[in-house]
This record gives C-alpha cells, sequence and structure tokens, in this order.
C-alpha cells in the first residue's frame, strides 16, 4: 500500500523557457529525470553525485548540470542509470522524511501551494510507516474508520496518548495493513522528519 501514496506526477525544473530535467521524492528519495539527446552513445554521459552536489553532462562538453543540492545526500546510496534516452539520478536523502522544494539550491523552488501538498504526502507516508508498527484496528473497526480515527488523533494532539496498541505480553502489534493514500489532513501538517520524535537512524 505504500506504492498508492508514491509520488503521483513530477515536478519539472525549468530555467528560463527550458524544461532543464523532472523530478520527485519519496521519503528517502528524490529522483531527478533527465530527456537525452537522441543520437549520442551512453558511453559519453557522466553523472558524478557528491554529498551537496551534482554534475552531469557529454564527456569533452560544459556540464549540463553542475549544482549544489538543496540538502545532503548519502552518496553511497545514490546512483545513476540511462533507460529509454532518459538518465535516472536517486539521490538518497540524507535526512529521511525531510521535504525538498527542489533538488537544486535556491532554484527552482515550488510554490507554496505544491510544497504543501508534498509535505502532506511525505507525512502521510511516515504516518504509514507508524501505524504500521504500532496499531491495529479496534474491535468491530473498518480500516476506513480506524485510518479517520488515527488522522483525527494526530490533528487534535492525541497522538502522543495513544501512540500504541499492545498485546497481552506488552509487545507492539504488527502490521495492520492500514491504507492511508486517501487520507487528508485538514489542519497544520507536522514536519515528516521531526514527526513522532524524529525517524530512527538506520
Amino acid at each position: 500500500m505504500a506504492e498508492k501514496l508514491a509520488p503521483e506526477q513530477r515536478h519539472s525544473f525549468f530555467h528560463g523557457d527550458q524544461k532543464v530535467f523532472e523530478w520527485d521524492q519519496t521519503l528517502e528519495e528524490v529522483n531527478i529525470y533527465i530527456t537525452l539527446p537522441p543520437n549520442t552513445s551512453t558511453k559519453l554521459f557522466y553523472c558524478k553525485i557528491q554529498s551537496k552536489h551534482v554534475e552531469l553532462g557529454i564527456k569533452g562538453n560544459p556540464p549540463y548540470l553542475n549544482h549544489d543540492l538543496s540538502s545532503p545526500v548519502k552518496t553511497d546510496c545514490s546512483f545513476w542509470t540511462i533507460e529509454d534516452d532518459i538518465m535516472h539520478i536517486t539521490l538518497q536523502k540524507r535526512d529521511k522524511g525531510q521535504t525538498w522544494a527542489s533538488p537544486i539550491l535556491g532554484q527552482g523552488q515550488l510554490d507554496p501551494y505544491s510544497a504543501d501538498v508534498e509535505q502532506k504526502r511525505l507525512m502521510l507516508q511516515r504516518f504509514q510507516e507508524e501505524c504500521g508498527a504500532r496499531y491495529r484496528a479496534a474491535d468491530g473497526e473498518t480500516y476506513f474508520t480506524a485510518s479517520k480515527r488515527y488522522i483525527l488523533q494526530l490533528e487534535s494532539g492525541e497522538w502522543s496518548k495513544n501512540c500504541g496498541r499492545y498485546d497481552d505480553s506488552g509487545e507492539t502489534l504488527q502490521n495492520p495493513g492500514f491504507d492511508f493514500s486517501q487520507a487528508q489532513f485538514s489542519g497544520n501538517c507536522p514536519d515528516p522528519r521531526t514527526f513522532m520524535g524524529g525517524i530512527r537512524s538506520d
């Protein structure tokens, strides 16, 4: 069910009137998609990913992109591939759950509405992760009723008072399979990175 909370569409990054690339994000990754020029061998393209910088282009030519990133990434988990004339760059966020307004520092920022939509979608991903580890539906409760109850608890500040249901041994119960892909926040959305005391380190 996590795939239901995956990005529904990509954002476009423009320089003037030219679309430079498209991008999207999840809790853990930022993905950049670049359409490559036709009739050029894939062996000529390169991409260098550093913790706060990305450079790519065609060997022997000025770089197509050579910019600082908005936030640090894990270089050992970041990579790039080429398929069907598309370069796909996967940047592993150093701070899981952080909402990026743009891959490039100081450029191409999402408008306030789009940024809010992104944060709410990432928060629902985080919420589903937490519920998967902590919750089960009460007796006779449907998934829809339970999902709505947990969203209302979050908005009212009751989450911290009701953050787990336990079996007789005191162990946290396992993933009940709740689907929050259709849930919505009616109030202020928490930061998915710092929610519930922050995301635990890998």
